[in-house]
């Protein structure tokens, strides 16, 4: 299995993962040893399209039986017209198709052992932390994104399907639960908020309601890719009361009116900071990342200027930036006045010195506070291991590393004082 894209996609792999295993087949570690190649593809962004066909086409060289998967499956002419050779084309979240297509091109032989499949499902992730989807799709219709045509408008999945799912990843051993979607915010609107029966009571689909819900399980519950609703306010005091990390992860994508505007995104810059002052005067330790676009057609240097000043006063913690992309398909190619690569590369240059600075006082004003980490890695001979403070997500934000802990082992969440710091990471000792 080849897995490209976002954890989203790696979600549907380890569903994918979870039927075939459950129907007797194996995980190769390597080409050599597979009947068939499955690779997930990404197709958001243009350069994440070429890397999903540079993948097919090296599993094609390395081993020459592919089924191709994922959101770039929706472009099943051009996939086949560039490999002629591929086993089966499907598109996201089709999980039968796959396996089907996997049957069809190499039937497992019967086997007594089919029947054993973790509870939890087979997953890509360490055993200690979990991505927990709830929803598929999305009811935006932002003008640089093409994901509503590949994944279609929000389909929630039921609250007391998504509880179960959870306590049978914690019994498994999860200690922490990364929810996704792609607008968490909205989980349950096509539900109407319904409520459904769970251990003598009700799980409703709304968001704050599910959080709760998530939060009594007893594992970290991080946020990721909220909109700043009206009904986010409800959802911090819950981190206040440690049932959900203090972390949000909100794709805001740019601050200037006019560019919001043309994005068809909220452009309510204003209230925003004023509720981010609202939100830190509830829970003083959140952390707020986001994503931002730089470079969008039209994007002037004043709305870049009115962007830069935007951070100064909002103070994010963490920031990822893009170049925009002019992907097929997506509304906002046809806006007039591109902006050239060499400004789009200054610009994204200036907005990553910002914010770096901008992080590392942050992470400065951490030195000599004790914080909860989660173990990911121990090197047991040097007698070192990397870990996580609630700060920090896997893959997308900071590490700490820490020194004395070769008796830790992952998934141990321990309190670490904080000794030092550099651009990203933090270092420190554990206190036990």
């Amino acid at each position: 299995m080849v897995s490209l894209g976002c954890p989203k996609a790696l979600v549907d792999s380890e569903r994918i993962l979870t039927k075939l295993r459950a129907d007797g087949y194996g995980l190769s570690p390597d080409y050599a040893g597979a009947d068939v190649v499955l690779v997930n593809t990404c197709g958001f962004l243009d350069s994440a399209k070429e890397e999903s066909l540079e993948a097919i086409g090296e599993a094609i060289a390395e081993n020459g039986r592919v089924i191709v998967t994922g959101c770039m499956g929706n472009e099943a002419d051009a996939i086949r017209a560039r490999f002629p050779d591929v086993l089966a084309v499907t598109g996201p979240h089709q999980y039968e198709a796959v396996v089907g297509a996997v049957h069809e091109a190499a039937p497992v032989a019967p086997s007594p052992f089919v029947d054993l499949v973790p509870e939890a499902g087979l997953k890509l992730t360490p055993r200690h932390y979990s991505y927990l989807k709830i929803s598929e799709g999305c009811n935006h219709r932002c003008a640089f994104c093409i994901i509503p045509s590949i994944r279609g408008d929000l389909v929630s999945r039921r609250p007391d399907a998504i509880l179960r799912e959870a306590e049978k990843l914690i019994a498994a051993g999860t200690r922490e639960l990364l929810v996704i979607s792609q607008d968490t915010s909205a989980y349950g609107v096509d539900l109407r908020h319904a409520s459904w029966p769970w251990k003598g009571g009700e799980a409703r689909a709304h968001m704050t309601d599910l959080a709760r819900g998530l939060g009594r399980l007893g594992a970290w519950v991080r946020l990721h890719y909220v909109y700043p609703y009206p009904h986010v306010d409800q959802v911090i005091p819950l981190m206040a009361e440690g049932l959900v990390l203090p972390y949000l992860d909100i794709p805001f994508q740019h601050a200037a009116p006019k560019v919001l505007k043309a994005m068809k995104r909220p452009a309510n810059e204003v209230k925003v900071l004023e509720r981010l002052k609202a939100w830190r005067a509830i829970c003083p330790d959140m952390t707020i990342r986001s994503s931002f676009v730089v470079g969008f057609p039209g994007e002037t240097e004043e709305d870049f200027r009115y962007l830069l000043d935007w951070l100064e006063e909002a103070q994010l913690d963490r920031v990822g930036a893009f170049r925009f992309e002019a992907v097929q398909g997506a509304a906002a190619n046809a806006l007039p006045d591109p902006v050239p690569e060499e400004v789009k590369e200054e610009r994204y240059a200036r907005l990553m010195e910002k914010t770096a600075a901008i992080s590392a006082a942050k992470l400065q004003a951490k030195v000599g506070r004790t914080l909860d980490v989660i173990i990911d890695l121990v090197d047991a001979g040097e007698g070192g291991a990397t870990g996580r403070s609630q700060a920090d997500a896997p893959e997308i934000d900071g590490e700490v590393h820490l020194r004395d802990a070769g008796h830790l082992k992952p998934g141990d969440i321990v309190a670490v004082t904080i000794e030092d710091t550099d651009e990203h990471d933090l270092f420190g000792m554990p206190l036990a």
